[in-house]
């Protein structure tokens, strides 16, 4: 049983040594890119709406490349899927609100 144990030990300690990179990776990413807005982002934010919103008047995204529409068609279907779960998670169900 002593075998056991000094073995489970010694492979948790192998797994953690070789994750700590990868984590060290993941954290610098999220650090980065889960961060709120700041306040000084705020203009940036609505300039970025203010091009969408300009380019769909205009019809702009006639003239995207197949690999740009697809692009933005996977991260349309993204942000939809992590709202939809997100909407699951906060009412606990799947189909609708208990009322």
């Amino acid at each position: 049983m002593a075998g056991v144990a000094t073995k489970g030990s010694t492979l948790v300690n192998r797994l953690l040594a070789q994750a700590r990179p990868q984590l060290d990776t993941f954290l610098r990413y999220a650090k980065v890119e889960l961060t709120p807005p700041t306040p000084a982002d705020i203009p940036a934010i609505r300039q970025g709406i203010g091009r969408l919103v300009t380019g769909a008047r205009t019809g702009a995204y006639k003239n995207l490349t197949v690999r740009e529409a697809w692009l933005n068609t996977l991260v349309t279907m993204e942000v939809v899927f992590w709202f939809y779960i997100g909407e699951c998670i906060g009412k606990r169900h799947i189909v609708g609100y208990d009322v």
